[in-house]
C-alpha cells in the first residue's frame, strides 16, 4: 500500500468511501453487513487506514455498520471519517446533536477527519450564517479533541467553494472533491485543485471512476490505453491519473465487493504516474466522451443579452450537459434550489432569440425544455 504524509500521520493513498457498501436484496438501506464486515477486515490486512462514511449514506445506516466493524480493531490503527449532513437544510440548527449521535453511532470517543459535507450552491449561505454555529461548534469539537482534522467536502461550483474558502479557508486541513479524468475539465477540477493549492490544502479524492464510467470504456479507447501500458487494467487508468496530482492525498472508492477492493488495493501496491503522452492520450478520451453528450456551450453570454427572461443560459446548459452525461444524478436538481423559479430551464418561453446569436448554432430552447422535462420526470 502507498502511504501519504499529513501532519505526521502515514494515511493509506486508498481509502475506503461507505456510500456503496454490498446490499441485500438491492435495497440500499439494508446493508450485508457480514459481506461489508470481510471486506473491513481485508482492507487492514492488506495496508488500507483510511475509512469515510456520513449520517446519510445507506439511508442512515453506513455508520452503525462502519463503527461494527471497526470496532474489531485497535483504535490506533485506522482514521475514520464521517460528515455534518449540510446537505439537508433542517439540518442546519442540529449540529450539536447530530454530532453527539454520530459518535453513538459509530461507537467511538472522537473522528479522525470531520467534514463540512456537500458544500454547494443550496446550502452555501446557510454554512456560512453565523446563526447556526456550526463552524463555531465544530471547532470547539476540534480544540476538545474530539475531531482531530477538520475539512470540507465540494459538490458545488468553483465560485462557491472559493467564497466557503474565503470564509473558513485557514480553519480547513483537507478537501474532498470530485476528481477524475473526465471531470478535470467537465466540471472545472483542474481549478478547484490549484485553488486548493494556493491555500496550501490537500486534497482528497471522491468519484474517481465517476460512478463507475470509467471503469470501462469503449474497445476504441481499451485499445489506445493498451498501446501504451499493455498490462494496465482500465479502471486502474483512473488511479493513475490522481498519482499524477500532486496534492492529492487520500482517494476514496466506494467498493461494492470483494472484487473491486482486491483489484483497487492491488492498483495502490505502488505509484505509476502519466507521463506526458500518457495524460494527453486520457484527457482526449475524456473530451471525447464529454462531446459525444454534451451541449459545445463556450460561456461566450451573447445569448444572456437576448434572452427576456434574463437566464443565465450558460449556467443552465453546463447543468444540462452533467445532467444529460450522468444520466440524472443530484448535481443539477441541487444547483437549481438555490436558483428562483424564474429564471429556471421551464422559465425559458422558447423565442429563439438566444439561438439568433450563439457562435455554436446551439438549439437552447429545444435544450431548455428538455432539461426542464427531465427534472420533473
Amino acid at each position: 500500500m502507498i502511504y501519504k504524509d499529513f501532519q505526521g500521520k502515514k494515511l493509506s493513498a486508498l481509502g475506503l468511501g461507505a456510500m456503496r457498501l454490498p446490499v441485500l436484496d438491492g435495497n440500499d438501506a439494508r446493508i450485508d453487513e457480514k459481506t461489508a464486515m470481510a471486506m473491513v477486515d481485508y482492507a487492514i490486512e492488506h495496508g488500507v487506514n483510511y475509512f469515510d462514511t456520513a449520517w446519510g449514506y445507506h439511508d442512515g445506516n453506513s455508520e452503525p455498520v462502519m463503527g461494527k466493524a471497526l470496532a474489531k480493531h485497535p483504535r490506533e490503527i485506522y482514521y475514520l471519517a464521517t460528515k455534518f449532513p449540510g446537505y439537508d437544510l433542517s439540518n442546519m440548527d442540529k449540529v450539536e446533536s447530530i454530532f453527539e449521535r454520530q459518535l453513538e453511532k459509530c461507537g467511538v470517543s472522537y473522528f479522525d477527519f470531520y467534514l463540512f459535507h456537500n458544500v454547494c450552491e443550496m446550502n452555501i449561505d446557510a454554512y456560512l450564517d453565523p446563526k447556526y454555529g456550526i463552524h463555531d461548534y465544530l471547532m470547539k469539537q476540534k480544540k476538545a479533541g474530539r475531531i482531530h482534522h477538520l475539512g470540507f467536502s465540494v459538490h458545488g461550483s468553483y465560485d462557491v467553494m472559493k467564497r466557503f474558502l474565503e470564509a473558513y479557508g485557514n480553519d480547513m486541513e483537507f478537501c474532498q472533491i470530485q476528481l477524475n479524468y473526465l471531470d478535470w475539465s467537465f466540471q472545472d477540477a483542474e481549478k478547484k485543485v490549484k485553488l486548493l493549492d494556493e491555500y496550501g490544502i490537500p486534497v482528497w479524492v471522491m468519484e474517481p471512476l465517476r460512478g463507475g464510467k470509467l471503469a470501462a470504456l469503449t474497445p476504441a479507447d481499451e485499445e489506445k490505453l493498451k498501446k501504451l501500458r499493455l498490462q494496465e487494467e482500465i479502471p486502474a487508468w483512473a488511479f493513475r491519473f490522481l498519482q499524477s496530482i500532486p496534492s492529492v492525498t487520500v482517494t476514496l472508492s466506494g467498493m461494492s465487493n470483494m472484487e473491486q477492493l482486491q483489484a483497487n488495493i492491488h492498483t495502490f501496491e505502488e505509484e505509476k504516474p502519466l507521463n506526458e503522452q500518457e495524460m494527453k492520450t486520457l484527457l482526449a478520451i475524456a473530451d471525447e466522451m464529454v462531446g459525444k453528450i454534451a451541449l459545445p456551450c463556450t460561456a461566450c453570454h451573447y445569448c444572456v443579452s437576448h434572452c427576456p427572461r434574463g437566464l443565465d443560459i450558460p449556467s443552465l446548459l453546463a447543468l444540462y450537459n452533467e445532467h444529460c452525461f450522468t444520466q440524472g444524478g443530484f448535481i443539477a436538481p441541487m444547483a437549481l434550489m438555490a436558483v428562483p423559479e424564474d429564471k429556471r430551464p421551464s422559465a425559458c418561453v422558447g423565442c429563439r432569440s438566444c439561438e439568433a446569436v450563439c457562435p455554436q448554432q446551439i438549439k437552447i430552447s429545444e435544450a431548455m425544455a428538455d432539461f426542464a422535462q427531465k427534472l420533473n420526470a
